[in-house]
């Protein structure tokens, strides 16, 4: 599956969050949201990433953006990761991973010589009307809500 381009209407997804609400694009219409891939909760990158994001989150409300993050975790699991981090928006679970596979963002990853499948960090910024503005890949945990924040003000 190929990732979505920029100028290109959003996959639709369907999630549950850490607390079962589920979460639809269509409840996001009208309005600018980050949706964000991560790994795996509670690992180096994945929570640098994540508290950057909680760092920086008065800066996107102030810019009327939503966060929304997605892995392929369980809820269980997200409500541990939000609650020792302090997290301020939504962790949707991606458990079968159909959203990933939607927005392009499985396939076949290696650490340490182990050959697995899993997620490419990857964040895409979707409109008001479900259009795809910008995708960001490869993205470096340390540095990347900075590179987003930055990318809203131009």
């Amino acid at each position: 599956m190929m990732i979505p381009k920029s100028g290109t209407k959003a996959p639709d997804f369907s999630l549950p969050d850490e607390t079962g609400t589920v979460h639809r694009l269509s409840d996001y219409l009208g309005k600018t949201f980050l949706l964000y891939f991560y790994p795996k909760d509670d690992t180096s990158g994945c929570t640098t990433e994540a508290c950057n994001f909680r760092d920086d989150y008065g800066e996107y409300k102030n810019a009327g953006v939503a966060i929304l993050g997605v892995s392929p975790d369980s809820q269980k699991s997200h409500v541990k990761f939000k609650e020792k981090n302090h997290l301020p928006f939504p962790l949707l679970s991606d458990e079968g991973h159909k959203i990933c596979d939607a927005y392009g963002v499985w396939g076949p990853k290696e650490m340490l010589g182990k050959k697995y499948e899993g997620v490419y960090r990857t964040t895409f910024l979707i409109g008001p009307d479900g259009m795809i503005i910008k995708v960001f890949e490869k993205v470096k945990p340390a540095d990347h809500s900075k590179e987003i924040l930055d990318s809203l003000k131009k």
